[in-house]
């Protein structure tokens, strides 16, 4: 339903596109640049900068320089001195933020077309835009919160497993009550896979809601190593993130030993594991074919040695690790709630959440069948510069485009 929604509104809106600059007031609220999301924000300003719009961006901190044409302004430092956020506490650093963005957009009124910002910090620039008459996005780097919180919660309770209260999927009332409401306030979310696209849509949302982008990889850091295909040894599966439940580690461990892949394969991990996750895994962690990394700064290379990436997912927005891995030439292994992007059986094998028995399969055919995991992984490196950072970047800025011209129309009907 929503893919067809999508076409029909896009070639609607194909005639109305010009090449009128766009200007966008960028708002995260974190360190610009740091790791996980921070790297995700970094490379979205770099990618519209590219793209050719303007950007003025507004970050608690920033951590690494953006290029020279992007306007900065952060909001919890001024010069070298920084505002610990620890100091503040999370949410009142978060609720800092977005006062301080929201004022600044009262005298911004003109300058630009767009404000696009983060979960936990936009209840106030949200208001405050739809005041001015300024279409705003949200960016959703999860599913759902309350559908994330109710399948991590019950996989964790199925395990034993207790995560820990600062944990971002650990049950928090006024976390799921404030981005509830961001969910009302903004114009549209921006859902960087169909995973998170149907979590919405199955709480009701409608399809005219949410606009669809993606995520990418740098080509720089994530490229295959052109080594020559491997059909005869052993294969390499690299399992890479946070180890929690809402991964699906253990998954991914039941598969591997339950396939005649793992008799001279080898499976390597590479990330920490939350407390007491381990020790419920430790008889299949203990296996000679698998190979605890623990979290690892090498991540290109590991990519650029191993055959496959395994991400047995319950719950994921859109992981990076699942572009990067392609754009170094792993084929992936992937679950539906991985948000990855790719085709079952043309560039990756896909699984059901939760399925052992298939994950196992497509192990065992990989392992048995070497022509094709050079056909997928052919396949998926034809086409890994349409999931670049780059190609993010020319995405998003559509994504707004369509946004401002559709928000104009309805301007223009009222009048």
């Amino acid at each position: 339903m929503y893919l067809q929604y999508q076409k029909r509104e896009s070639a609607k809106e194909a005639m109305h596109h010009h090449n009128d600059a766009v200007r966008v007031l960028y708002s995260y609220p974190h360190k610009l640049g740091a790791d996980r999301i921070c790297y995700t924000a970094w490379q979205q300003v770099n990618g519209l900068s590219a793209a050719g719009v303007e950007v003025l961006v507004f970050p608690g901190v920033l951590y690494i320089p953006v290029p020279a044409n992007v306007k900065v302004r952060p909001t919890l430092a001024w010069g070298k001195f920084r505002i610990p956020y620890r100091l503040l506490g999370h949410m009142r650093a978060l609720a800092l933020h977005d006062e301080i963005v929201s004022r600044r957009l009262e005298k911004l009124v003109g300058q630009i077309d767009i404000v696009h910002t983060w979960p936990g910090a936009a209840i106030r620039t949200l208001k405050t835009a739809a005041r001015l008459g300024i279409p705003t996005v949200l960016e959703r780097p999860n599913a759902h919160t309350r559908f994330a919180y109710e399948v991590v919660g019950k996989e964790c309770e199925r395990l034993g497993v207790t995560l820990p209260p600062d944990h971002e999927h650990a049950y928090k009332a006024d976390v799921l009550r404030h981005e509830e409401e961001e969910f009302r306030l903004a114009d549209r979310l921006l859902c960087p896979s169909d995973f998170v696209v149907h979590s919405f849509l199955e709480r009701g949302f409608a399809p005219e809601k949410l606009a669809r982008h993606l995520y990418g990889f740098d080509q720089k850091v994530y490229f295959p190593n052109g080594r020559a295909h491997n059909t005869k040894n052993g294969l390499t599966a690299l399992f890479v993130g946070g180890c929690s439940p809402r991964k699906g580690l253990h998954y991914a461990l039941e598969a591997w030993l339950k396939s005649p892949i793992h008799h001279d394969g080898t499976l390597l991990i590479a990330g920490a594991f939350v407390p007491g996750y381990a020790e419920k895994l430790a008889p299949m962690l203990a296996h000679p074919s698998v190979h605890i990394l623990g979290h690892r700064n090498d991540v290109p290379e590991l990519m650029r040695r191993s055959d496959v990436l395994v991400l047995s997912s319950i719950e994921e927005g859109s992981a990076l690790v699942r572009a990067e891995a392609r754009g170094s030439g792993c084929v992936l292994l992937v679950s539906e709630g991985a948000g990855a992007i790719c085709r079952h059986m043309d560039n990756a094998l896909v699984h059901e959440v939760g399925n052992v028995a298939e994950l196992a399969r497509h192990m065992t055919m990989l392992h048995e069948d070497r022509r094709l995991l050079q056909r997928l992984r052919a396949s998926s490196l034809s086409t890994a510069n349409e999931i670049t950072w780059t190609a993010a970047g020319t995405k998003l800025f559509e994504v707004y485009r369509d946004i401002i011209a559709k928000h104009r129309r309805v301007g223009a009907a009222k009048e």
